[in-house]
Order: structure tokens, then sequence, then C-alpha cells
């Protein structure tokens, strides 16, 4: 097996456990103070609908009071807050229209480019695999793919269009591991970050071994206390991979 040679831009390099957070969702003080007191690597602020830039500014504000670092998927050119730590552009491969590949994101580039701090904007390939899920049905993905559509489409990103993070998005499902870790080992430079139906440390370790990083979202708003333990499951994980104790 080739050797993978990992471009990690410095914003995210170390992130392994990370919790997205929706600014179109509630989340008390109490709460969002135990999200960011975690122990987590970072909070990752995003949604597929609602996200507007008042809800987006008061998350971030909130956020603030902590250490955490904070990075925003820009998915709307109406949401480009200033004073994150990163940004990541998302780029749906397997959707059915081009306007969620490059049309959105050239407006936004076309609106905002001049502001956009690109030493800290990362490119995000989305391979949206949950067809039941709001991004699927917001984007149009063809989510019934084969395996090896799934690494082709990793492929292209992750070899030819040299795009630094492949996503792999079940969004509310818990998804297949043994393909995410195909993915994984047929990344040549990109990062992969898991995402969807993260809800046990027991799928938090089955993640982690899958994939560079875990993405844990919905289950903050329905059951805090499981999502919490999700941070020590992934660390102890990663040390069992590394071989640190």
């Amino acid at each position: 097996m080739e050797e993978r040679m990992i471009a990690f831009p410095s914003f995210y390099a170390g992130w392994r456990h990370v919790f997205k957070l929706d600014p179109d969702r509630p989340i008390s003080d109490e709460d969002l103070e135990a999200v960011c007191l975690s122990g987590t690597d970072a909070i990752l602020v995003g949604g597929s609908s609602g996200v507007t830039y008042e809800n987006t500014v008061d998350l971030l504000a909130r956020i603030r009071r902590y250490e955490v670092p904070c990075a925003l998927e820009l998915t709307d050119p109406e949401s480009a807050v200033p004073g994150f730590d990163g940004y990541f552009v998302p780029l749906v491969m397997n959707a059915k229209e081009t306007d969620w590949l490059i049309g959105h994101q050239t407006s936004a580039i076309e609106e905002f480019g001049a502001f956009l701090p690109w030493d800290m904007t990362a490119g995000e390939a989305y391979i949206v695999l949950n067809g039941e899920a709001t991004a699927a049905k917001v984007t149009g993905a063809e989510a019934a793919l084969t395996d090896s559509r799934v690494i082709a489409y990793s492929q292209l990103a992750d070899r030819l269009w040299r795009v630094p993070v492949v996503y792999l998005e079940y969004s509310g499902a818990f998804g297949d591991m043994k393909l995410a870790k195909k993915v994984r080992e047929t990344l040549r430079q990109a990062q992969l970050f898991y995402g969807g139906g993260v809800r046990t440390p027991e799928q938090a370790r089955q993640a982690a071994e899958a994939a560079d990083t875990v993405i844990v979202g919905n289950v903050v708003y329905d059951d805090l206390r499981a999502a919490i333990a999700t941070v020590e499951a992934v660390k102890f994980s990663v040390k069992e991979q590394d071989h640190v104790f």
C-alpha cells in the first residue's frame, strides 16, 4: 500500500474529534459550555438549512467565551461571517445540480473572495451517503452509491483536484466503517472526515479507527451526556492506534 502524504493546513492539522453545531438549532448556555469544555479539538459551525448571518454571528460570539478553536462551513454567501479560526468550502461531489459543486461556492468567492483569509480556508469534498438526510434532499445528492463509486469520487477530489478534506457524510445514520476505511486507504494527501450517527462511545471508537477526524453533531441536541462521552472514546482510540499510553 502506498504511503500517504497528508498535507494538513495548520488550522485543522490535529483535529481528531469535532463537535458540529448548527446555528439554526437552539442550544442552552449550559449545554454549550459543556461542549466547549469537553476536550474536543474544535467546533465546526454549519448546517444544511436556515443558516443566516445573524444566527451564525450569535453562535460564534457565544463560542468565543471559550478557548476551543472554531471553524465555519461556508455553504451560503449570506452566512459569511468573519472572525473564525478557519473556513471550509464544501463541494458536494455527488450532487445532481452543479450549483452545489461549484455554483454557490463561486458566488460566495465572487462576493467575498477579496476578504476571505485564504491561508485559513480549505476545500471540503462532501460525499453524501444518507438519502434521507436534509443535506441529501437540499443538494439532490445521489446517495445510493456503490463502494467503487464512492472511492472514485474520493480519488477525484484527492488526486485530481487536490482537495485537502474528503468528508463522508451520513448525517443521522451510522455509516459503513469498512467503506470509510477503504476510502482512507486510497487517499494520498486528503484528510478524511467522517460524520453521521455517532451516538455512543463504541461508534465513536469505530469511526476514529476508520477516519482521520470524527464529526459529532445531532446527538449534542438530544443526548448531551452521550455526546460528551464520544470525546474520550475518540481520544483513547487515537492513542491505541499510535501506541501512546
